[in-house]
């Protein structure tokens, strides 16, 4: 029969490499090359799975045989005959990787063959992975139903990632193995190599994603609170140390802040003034660093109005423009602040002057500038502050029946309806 001819045909085949791999082996031992055979072990292997491929071809062919003479037997079923190649397979492959590994022992390939511990570990890898994606996506499933179940703490992440981890290391593994294996295994084997490579990667980050997404829900609100405690902490200590080192800072400041530009004109003034009136004249004086760094006197009470006419007649000084005028309560006192400039010295001064609260009354400056007749009216008006010398101080806002001045810190209207 055919079957029987290509049974023949195999042994014949077989026989004839094994007698060339024993040429081979004697030939390259009588030219003393220093090289390891291959083990007892892997010839044997190889020879029982090619026994036992002939057994299984022998039968399958036997029992066509029995078959086609019409003998009542089983037939036997698809599967066996799948079982059968595949064995036959995997014999052939099984041979040609211990050639494989005996030529690469020939040419001085120095290549460290994987165990099967590591197969193994790989694989037990690969299942833990399996089983932590299910156990997650069961999780994700019953948390989306509503079930009340506790949270996996945090190990349960450190679990996840050495898992994940454990697949990369089996994915890294499957490709050295398969790229040890490329001339034995063709491309059949690298392809499949790398298909269970990727199957294995996708299922870890599946495995990695699902623990993400089921810690996340309980430890997302908890991070942001934290984070932004943290952040509020941070402020606080921020503002504390700022707080703390104020004192110094402002002092540092102050002393390393540059002198006011006008700080000449306001020397100027001084100078000029005690030459001429005398240290009396003066109560205070200083650069109001709120308006412009304008140099600012303060006058008493009784020099108020010797100073005004000084400042505008003075050759040094020539103060001849009031600008404004007003009055401030104080509660404490009132205040009467005149602001002058000079044309001819493109320079300004402020001149002010502390009064009596209950009774507010100081020269007035209308003879001096003409300027100083509404401004001295308005702070009569709302404020109760008397000018003497002035030619008409009258109420210009309100009717001189008015109870009280409105701009006064304690007043209360006469007529509340109003």
């Amino acid at each position: 029969m055919s079957g029987e001819k290509d049974l023949e045909q195999l042994k014949k085949e077989a026989a004839a490499k094994a007698k060339a791999a024993a040429l081979a082996k004697m030939k390259a031992k009588e030219q003393g090359e220093a090289k390891e055979e291959a083990p007892a072990e892997d010839l044997d292997i190889a020879k029982q799975k090619a026994a036992a491929a002939a057994k299984a071809k022998a039968a399958a062919l036997a029992k066509m045989k029995a078959k086609e003479q019409g003998e009542e037997k089983e037939e036997t079923p698809a599967e066996d005959l799948d079982i059968a190649k595949q064995k036959a397979a995997a014999a052939a492959k099984a041979k040609a990787a211990a050639l494989a590994k005996m030529k690469a022992k020939e040419q001085g390939e120095e290549k460290e063959e994987a165990p099967a511990e590591d197969l193994d570990i790989a694989k037990q890898k690969a299942a833990a992975a399996a089983k932590a994606k299910a156990a997650a996506l069961a999780k994700m499933k019953a948390k989306e139903q509503g079930e009340e179940k506790e949270e996996a703490p945090a190990e349960d992440l450190d679990i996840a990632k050495q898992k994940a981890a454990a697949a990369a290391a089996a994915k890294a593994k499957a490709a050295a193995l398969a790229k040890q294996s490329g001339e034995s295994g063709g491309d059949d084997e690298k392809a499949k190599a790398i298909a269970a490579a990727k199957a294995k990667a996708a299922a870890a980050a599946k495995a990695k994603a699902a623990a993400s997404a089921k810690a996340g829900g309980a430890a997302g609100d908890d991070e942001k609170a934290k984070a932004i405690a943290a952040a509020k902490a941070k402020a606080a200590a921020a503002a504390a140390a700022k707080a703390k080192a104020g004192g110094t800072v402002k002092a540092e400041s102050a002393e390393a802040a540059k002198p006011s530009p006008n700080q000449p004109y306001l020397d100027k003034y001084i100078r000029v003034i005690e030459e001429h009136l005398g240290k009396d004249h003066i109560e205070d004086y200083y650069i109001n660093n709120l308006s412009k760094d304008v140099p600012t006197l303060v006058a008493k009470p009784e020099s108020y109005y010797k100073m005004a006419e000084f400042l505008k007649y003075n050759e040094q000084l020539g103060f001849d423009y009031l600008s404004e005028l007003h009055g401030t309560d104080f509660e404490t006192h009132m205040e009467v602040y005149v602001h002058l400039y000079s044309y001819k010295n493109s320079q300004s001064v402020a001149l002010k002057v502390k009064i009596d609260r209950d009774g507010p009354t100081i020269d007035s400056l209308q003879p001096l500038w003409a300027g100083a007749n509404w401004p001295e009216c308005e702070a009569y008006d709302l404020l109760g502050i008397k000018f003497t010398n002035h030619p008409n101080l009258h109420r210009i806002m309100l009717g001189e029946e008015w109870i009280g001045h409105p701009l006064r810190k304690d007043y209360e209207p006469y007529d509340v309806e109003v």
